[in-house]
């Protein structure tokens, strides 16, 4: 892995393609070329018979050109830093801030190739792609690009990272994790990303010198018997499980508390219908009198007397010669 930090400032990190793979890619491409050189200095000598040797000189030279020179840095501009060697490898040529190779360093780099590995057999390529930490030959340092690998198996991105082994799922259920650190935590993913890069020898080392300062911190005790990156695979998986699901709790309170309170219901409603009025108790109140008609005595019973709009209009005592209205 290498990081490459972007005009934005963003370090990227980018999987930089081996000499093994680069040099299977290289063979492609000398054995491609080669072809076509052929085919085309053929094509030329045919030609000295009907025209000058000076046609036949320049045209050769031409050809040599066009195939050693041409040949990469047309197709590394066309497919974006791609050869058909390259392509069938699953490598590719960038920049070294991550951005895609430009014309002039695909040509700097094929003028390059055609002195460190045409003439001199890829002594110096191989000298200086050993010697840097990104595997750069002199075109790369020249041209400033590096050669990353875009098609990696799936076994080699993930590797064994947070998958629970069924043999450690019980015992990692009752883990107590809270002194794992995130330090130590990104520790052990790192390395088992990297699990299938290393070599054995060191990887057998670096992972037992993490599992044990993760036993260091953890209870109860693994299993006797366990290998570091099983260990460390459940370990992860377990945290990760706790993580997501303290994560999802959070999120579904902040849920319930943003949701809409429910509507008030009416207390009629909720009482249900009205009751009905209760009549008072005693004898019941005599019905009021009926409106005199035309021509007829007003008069009002005594019971009526000091209720209602007779009682301002009305005397209490009935005159002399009995009550009769006018």
């Amino acid at each position: 892995m290498a990081e490459l930090v972007t005009g934005e400032a963003v370090e990227l990190d980018l999987r930089v393609a081996r000499p093994a793979s680069r040099t299977c890619a290289l063979l492609l491409d000398l054995m491609f070329q080669s072809v076509i050189l052929n085919i085309a200095l053929y094509t030329v000598s045919m030609t000295a018979l009907v025209a000058d040797e000076a046609w036949t000189v320049g045209l050769s030279i031409l050809s040599l050109v066009a195939v050693t020179v041409g040949y990469p840095a047309a197709f590394e501009t066309l497919s974006r830093g791609r050869t058909l060697g390259k392509l069938a490898l699953g490598l590719r040529v960038v920049s070294d801030d991550g951005g895609p190779e430009r014309f002039r360093q695909a040509l700097a780099r094929a003028l390059a190739a055609a002195i460190e590995i045409w003439m001199l057999m890829g002594a110096p390529a191989l000298i200086s792609s050993l010697f840097n930490r990104r595997g750069k030959r002199l075109g790369d340092l020249l041209a400033g690009t590096v050669v990353i690998q875009e098609r990696v198996p799936s076994s080699v991105v993930f590797g064994p990272v947070a998958v629970m082994p069924p043999q450690l799922a019980g015992w990692a259920r009752g883990l107590e994790l809270s002194q794992v650190s995130d330090g130590l935590a990104l520790s052990a993913r790192q390395y088992l990303t990297r699990f299938w890069e290393l070599i054995p020898e060191v990887r057998d080392t670096l992972g037992q010198r993490i599992a044990d300062q993760v036993t260091a911190v953890i209870s109860p005790p693994p299993p006797p018997g366990v290998r570091p990156e099983i260990l460390l695979s459940a370990v992860l998986a377990e945290r990760s499980r706790r993580e997501s699901t303290r994560l999802y709790r959070i999120r579904e309170r902040r849920g319930r508390l943003h949701e809409a309170p429910p509507a008030p219901v009416p207390a009629m409603a909720m009482a249900g219908p009205p009751p009905r009025p209760v009549p008072p108790a005693g004898p019941p109140a005599p019905p009021p009198p009926s409106p005199p008609g035309p021509g007829q005595p007003q008069f009002l019973p005594p019971a009526h007397y000091g209720a209602g709009p007779y009682a301002q209009t009305l005397p209490q005592q009935p005159p002399p010669g009995g009550w009769v209205g006018r």
